[in-house]
């Protein structure tokens, strides 16, 4: 099956096994010609699922079983993400929400309550708040300043839109009694930075991604907030960001 999607500014063409791939991604499809070309095979599927687990091993989980259709759907979006590169994009694991038009990217370990924390923020702000990709956003580091774009992969609770927003800041979440936020360097953030972004396989593209990395953390404001589950936490890390 094969369709093309426009996403991040790009036309990829995808043709895959199962139909499901396609379906996720219906909300970006496109007639427009293709930037670049991604074929799935049996063969990614079960790379996925090798992956999968040694992940369950490592975190000493039981192993999960996946259908052949959701790894392909993971399979597409690592070769997305691997071919993104080449444009100066790319695959962030946080949290991205825009107010008034002007993005910002929340990320942490597993578990601290990224998703949390943005829905405090939907709260708080209303019809002037849109979430853009509420897991694996894809950021594109132009000279200008860094884009943030919705992607069909927005996390188990499909919570994203197909929108691009100009990234203001990235914020670091930690659980905490009380509401604070500070601003930090680039050296205190960059081990996060590097823990969170799609890191390639391919040396050559790795190196390419530390470079855009570099770039990306001169590229916006940069921020630790501890914060609780209130609303006042929305109210603290905005006007903090300012």
């Amino acid at each position: 099956m094969v369709n093309r999607y426009n996403i991040a500014d790009k036309v990829v063409e995808v043709t895959s096994i199962h139909a499901e791939v396609h379906e996720y991604c219906s909300d970006y499809l496109t007639d427009e010609p293709a930037d670049y070309s991604i074929t799935t095979t049996q063969a990614d599927i079960d790379l996925e699922r090798e992956k999968s687990a040694r992940e369950d091993e490592i975190e000493c989980i039981p192993t999960r079983h996946f259908s052949d259709s959701y790894l392909e759907e993971l399979a597409v979006y690592r070769k997305i993400a691997e071919k993104m590169i080449e444009y100066d994009t790319v695959l962030f694991h946080g949290s991205v929400i825009a107010v008034d038009g002007i993005g910002y990217l929340f990320t942490a370990k597993s578990g601290t309550g990224k998703s949390t924390h943005t829905r405090l923020w939907r709260e708080y702000f209303g019809n002037r708040a849109v979430m853009v990709n509420d897991d694996k956003p894809l950021l594109h580091i132009a000279e200008i300043g860094v884009i943030a774009y919705g992607t069909p992969y927005n996390g188990k609770h499909r919570l994203g839109t197909n929108i691009s927003v100009p990234l203001k800041a990235i914020c670091i979440l930690t659980r905490s009694a009380d509401n604070h936020i500070e601003p930090i360097t680039r050296e205190q953030v960059y081990t996060m930075l590097l823990q969170q972004v799609y890191r390639p396989a391919d040396m050559l593209k790795m190196a390419k991604t530390l470079e855009l990395v570099d770039r990306l953390a001169d590229s916006v404001k940069l921020y630790k907030l501890g914060c609780n589950m209130e609303i006042s936490a929305a109210q603290v890390a905005y006007e903090g960001m300012q």
